[in-house]
């Protein structure tokens, strides 16, 4: 028996996130930020953000046992951090340093309305390996890795870290997840040459979680430019037609990652597998082979019922949360990729996921009730 279900560890923040309730008529960002204008908001919230923040308490509330190994600084911020994640006993592996403030966020989120993110990563920049508690991770089922391009030291010297990290990992016969942030075009980490960092590290990553903007962006940049230029919605995802969706899965897929899920919002989810029968190997999971060996499904998204929704932050990082669970579980692609929608949905309604998403049984009972369409590709 492992001492931990998962690990997460890489970004975490805290979000400083306006509450626009005052006003619910803005239908875009655009509609939201005019010059000279004065919004009067319904106070600020204070959140733990990031990956390890969002997913761990998403799979300690899902009854998984983790750790948390992330950097917060020595500052204000810092303690908000930290006194949130000591009220559900998840502080214990983060640390501490003075050598830089700790990451923020502030979160543009009206309801309804696809959400911005204006990032101050912190002492982020400085994360490294040299923070990660390797004996912890030997001691876990599974180890799970978020955002990257806003983690400095594993994206530069082409992901050097990065891979070093995933592959000693894998010796260890841990199972490797890898979560992703979109790279800032402007910043040094969009300037990074991700299809080299990824043709790098996706043969040491067993599960990958990414957005369907950011697969597309460090695996096809080409393609994403093209569409980006030519869009004229607010949302990118709506212009991703499901060919590209397959072919840059089956890229990632032959790149030697083992289960693929995309997230891709309001459309859903996609999820494409190869052989997953090394990964029973690991004393991680136990998965039924014949139902998961080169699967190729997507999931409709569970439908949100709008004055329910208090925001947006974090529905990735829970969805995910809920498949990594649902595989730690053993259960089919099916229900795993089910799990992952309703979460996402859920996490909608949530300002603290921890306080406020739905539990496991509470998932499950839903899942019998509403039966969202699964539409099998292959």
């Amino acid at each position: 028996m492992k001492k931990y279900d998962a690990i997460i560890a890489g970004y975490i923040c805290v979000d400083l996130i306006p509450d626009f309730s005052k006003d619910g008529s803005f239908t875009s960002i655009s509609s939201l930020f005019k010059p000279g204008s004065l919004i009067e908001i319904n106070g600020l919230s204070f959140t733990l953000g990031g990956a390890v923040a969002n997913t761990g308490m998403a799979l300690k509330r899902f009854n998984k046992r983790v750790l948390l190994n992330g950097l917060v600084g020595d500052d204000f911020i810092g303690k908000i951090a930290l006194d949130s994640l000591e009220k559900f006993s998840l502080s214990e592996g983060i640390i501490i340093t003075k050598q830089a403030g700790t990451a923020f966020g502030i979160v543009i989120a009206p309801p309804g309305v696809d959400r911005i993110f204006l990032e101050s990563p912190g002492c982020s920049t400085i994360f490294s390996t040299d923070h990660l508690d390797f004996e912890a991770i030997s001691q876990s089922r599974l180890f799970h890795f978020g955002y990257p391009p806003l983690l400095k030291q594993f994206y530069s010297n082409n992901g050097a870290q990065l891979l070093y990290m995933f592959s000693e990992i894998q010796k260890m016969g841990v199972v490797t997840s890898l979560d992703f942030s979109l790279p800032d075009a402007s910043s040094e980490s969009g300037k990074a040459n991700w299809v080299e960092i990824m043709q790098g590290i996706l043969p040491f990553t067993d599960i990958f979680v990414p957005s369907l903007e950011e697969a597309l962006q460090i695996m096809m940049p080409e393609e994403y430019a093209k569409i980006l230029s030519g869009s004229t919605k607010t949302d990118i995802i709506d212009q991703i037609p499901l060919n590209l969706v397959r072919e840059l899965g089956s890229k990632i897929i032959e790149s030697g990652v083992k289960i693929l899920m995309i997230k891709a919002g309001h459309r859903g989810a996609y999820l494409l597998t190869g052989d997953v029968s090394d990964l029973n190997l690991k004393r991680g999971l136990n998965l039924f082979k014949q139902s998961w060996n080169h699967k190729e499904f997507w999931c409709n998204a569970y439908p949100a019922e709008p004055e329910k929704i208090k925001s947006a932050t974090g529905a990735g990082d829970t969805a995910a949360a809920a498949f990594i669970s649902a595989i730690l579980d053993g259960e089919s692609p099916e229900k795993s990729l089910k799990y992952a929608a309703i979460a996402g949905r859920n996490n909608l309604y949530c300002l603290n996921i921890y306080d406020e998403i739905e539990g496991w049984q509470e998932m499950a009972d839903e899942m019998k009730i509403c039966s969202n369409a699964i539409i099998h590709l292959n």
